[in-house]
C-alpha cells in the first residue's frame, strides 16, 4: 500500500512544488548570518523516504544547505541519551515561550531562569553543555558522527564558510550564553559551549539526508531500513512532542492546524517532518516569512497534508 501511495505522490510532487515556489518572492532569505545571504531565494526542494528505502523528491532537492536549528531537535536527543532526562530537564523546560526563538526576555523574568525549551536558541545553547567529551572539538565531533548514523551518510561535515560567519555575527547569542552562565544553568568555559553550538548548526545537509534523519523519528527511533535501534523510543517521544508544540517558532500552533505533524525548521530555509510509521521527509525552500520559516516550504506542506489528508489531527 504505501509503494501504491509513494507513486502516486511523486506523480503530483512536481506540480505542487512549482505551484509553491511562486510565493518564495514574498520571503526574504536569512541576512543576520551573512554566509545564509547567498542561497538562491526562488530554490524549493522536497524528498520523501519511507520504510522500505523507497523515495520521491521534486525541486531543488539536491540543494545543500546547513541545519541550524533543525539540528537542534538531535543535540536533545544525544543529551537525552548521555544525561537521562532529569538532568536535561533541570537545565531546560518543556513549555513554548511565545516569544521569538532568540529572545532572551524570559531567562530575566521567569525563575528560575531557565530556557523555556530546548528548541530555541537559549535552550539549545543550554543542551550543547550537556553534550560529552574532553572540549568542543571532541563534542563536536561527537555531534558530527550521531548526525551520520541518523542520516546514514558518513560524509556529513560541518561548513567551515557558515560556522566563521555565525560565530563572528552572534553578539546576541553570547549574551544568552553568558546569561545562561550567570544564571548557573551552563557550566565550564561559555566560548566552548557556543563552539559546539555553531559547529551543530552548520553541519551541511540535503534534502534527502533529513528525510533519512526524520524516517528513523517516524519509526520511533528505529532505523527501519538497516533494521537498527538507533535512539531510545522515550527520547523520540520527547522530541516528537517539542517539534509540535515548539518546532516552527511562533508559528507552531498554526502549522499544527494547518499541517499537523511535527516539524522542525531552520533559518536556512530547511524543514524537517515526518508521517509517523510512514515517511520521513526533508524539505528546503531559503526564503523566510516573518516567522523565520521557509514561506514556500510551509506552503509546499500544507498542500501536501491537505490533499494527502496526512494531519495526525
Amino acid at each position: 500500500m504505501t509503494a501504491i501511495i509513494l507513486d502516486q505522490i511523486a506523480g503530483k510532487l512536481p506540480l505542487w512544488v512549482e505551484d509553491s515556489r511562486k510565493c518564495s518572492s514574498e520571503g526574504r532569505v536569512a541576512s543576520y548570518i551573512p554566509e545564509l545571504s547567498k542561497a538562491p531565494t526562488e530554490a524549493l526542494g522536497i524528498h520523501l523516504l519511507d520504510g522500505s528505502g523507497r523515495s520521491a523528491s521534486a525541486g531543488d532537492c539536491g540543494l545543500s544547505f546547513t541545519m541550524q536549528s533543525i539540528s537542534k531537535v538531535f543535540t536533545l536527543i544525544l543529551a537525552l541519551i548521555e544525561n537521562g532526562e532529569e538532568a536535561v530537564f533541570h537545565k531546560v523546560g518543556m513549555e513554548p515561550t511565545g516569544d521569538n526563538f532568540n529572545s532572551m526576555l524570559k531567562l530575566e523574568l521567569v525563575r528560575p531562569g531557565i530556557p523555556f525549551n530546548p528548541l530555541i536558541n537559549a535552550g539549545a545553547i543550554a543542551i550543547s553543555s550537556l553534550i560529552g567529551g574532553r572540549n568542543a572539538e571532541e563534542k563536536s565531533a561527537r555531534t558530527l558522527q550521531f548526525f551520520r548514523s541518523l542520516a546514514g551518510n558518513d560524509s556529513l561535515e560541518c561548513d567551515e564558510d557558515v560556522r566563521r560567519s555565525e560565530s563572528e555575527t552572534a553578539n546576541l547569542n553570547r549574551s544568552m550564553a553568558y546569561l545562561l552562565k550567570d544564571n548557573g544553568v551552563l557550566e565550564g568555559d561559555v566560548e566552548e559551549v557556543l563552539a559546539v553550538y555553531f559547529h551543530h548548526c552548520s553541519i551541511s545537509v540535503t534534502c534527502a539526508d533529513l528525510a533519512r534523519m526524520a524516517l528513523v523519528l517516524a519509526f520511533d527511533g528505529v532505523d527501519p531500513i538497516k533494521g537498527e535501534r538507533l535512539i531510545p523510543r522515550r527520547y523520540v517521544q520527547i522530541a516528537k512532542t517539542f517539534m509540535t508544540t515548539c518546532g516552527m517558532y511562533n508559528a507552531s500552533g498554526e502549522f499544527a492546524i494547518q499541517v499537523g505533524l511535527p516539524a522542525k525548521s531552520g533559518v536556512s530555509g530547511g524543514i524537517l517532518t515526518l508521517v509517523p510509521g510512514q515517511y520521513g521527509i526533508g524539505v528546503v525552500g531559503p526564503a523566510l516569512n516573518a516567522k523565520g520559516n521557509s514561506i514556500a516550504g510551509v506552503q509546499l506542506l500544507e498542500t501536501m497534508s491537505r490533499e494527502l489528508d496526512l494531519s495526525m489531527f
